[in-house]
């Protein structure tokens, strides 16, 4: 990754109220943030993440860094998804995020899906600094590619990095990495499936919405997965064999992480990219009293 910044932005408190004090930019990104999104009792900083010519050339390097201050709030997101373009060579298009949450500050990444076009690569990393009572919110996904035009699972390489610090210590770290194999190629082993998404949640004021997501999904996926039943007895012969179950066009799992379960990473498979949507503006509908707007509603 490139050594010099091509965006920093910094959220304090100004008169009590979180403020962007800090946004700076220069090619390829662009920043931009609206003077409102939600009520006016919100106290919330908005910022939407955009590139010129609408996606990742080639070799271009996107480095980002932010700072949310103690008590402050701030939404980064991005107004469609991020197109990655056809690599020129071995060239990798690549975007750091290097953030810092002060405590009981809350910053939530939010972006719309990566979609790599043919034979692209691109690599990105999210390095996130907090303290004991800060509170997180990262959606980090990415789809097969145009798939509505038949261009499925056809780029070179993906790979995307995830890191929560709390202090030195290491909290969460996550990498998802995948690459055109010689045996296999993606679009064998990932079926059906057009889409990849996580979802992590960390902190005191996210709590109730962890524990509300895994008990969701947990009952989504145990009616899902559940195998089927067949009248009779146990002994009665089939002519046939059962019909082999049909893959589910959505599957989800959470799991707790940090010592004490403060913080929840739930992962997201499916078919399309609006059963994800879908699934992210019923599961973060909750932090609409927090940002002002609730994440991915519908337009």
């Amino acid at each position: 990754m490139a050594e010099a910044a091509t965006g920093a932005v910094r959220v304090e408190k100004v008169r009590g109220r979180s403020a962007l004090t800090r946004c700076f930019a220069r090619y390829p990104l662009k920043l931009i943030a609206p003077s409102k999104v939600g009520p006016a009792s919100c106290d919330a900083v908005w910022l939407y993440a955009l590139t010129y010519g609408g996606g990742i050339v080639s070799g271009d390097t996107i480095s980002c860094t932010a700072s949310v201050g103690d008590g402050c709030t701030a939404a980064i997101t991005t107004q469609a998804s991020t197109k990655v373009y056809k690599a020129v060579g071995s060239k990798c298009s690549e975007q750091l995020l290097e953030a810092r949450v002060g405590e009981d500050a809350l910053l939530a990444v939010i972006p719309d899906p990566v979609t790599c076009f043919s034979t692209a690569r691109y690599h990105q990393k999210q390095v996130f600094q907090v303290s004991a009572n800060s509170n997180l919110v990262v959606v980090d996904w990415f789809t097969s590619g145009r798939y509505e035009c038949g261009e499925k699972w056809d780029f070179s390489f993906y790979k995307s990095v995830n890191h929560i610090f709390l202090g030195d210590h290491p909290l969460f770290i996550d990498s998802v990495l995948l690459e055109q194999g010689s045996n296999w190629s993606l679009a064998e082993q990932m079926q059906e499936y057009n889409v990849i998404a996580m979802v992590v949640l960390l902190g005191p004021k996210l709590k109730s919405m962890q524990e509300l997501m895994q008990a969701e999904v947990r009952k989504l996926m145990s009616g899902q997965l559940r195998p089927p039943t067949s009248g009779g007895s146990l002994y009665t012969m089939r002519s046939q064999p059962p019909p082999r179950p049909q893959r589910p066009p959505l599957i989800a799992s959470c799991s707790p992480f940090g010592r004490t379960g403060t913080g929840m990473v739930a992962r997201v498979a499916a078919v399309s990219t609006e059963l994800v949507y879908s699934f992210l503006r019923h599961h973060l509908a909750a932090l609409e009293p927090f940002l002002g707007a609730s994440p991915y509603a519908a337009s």
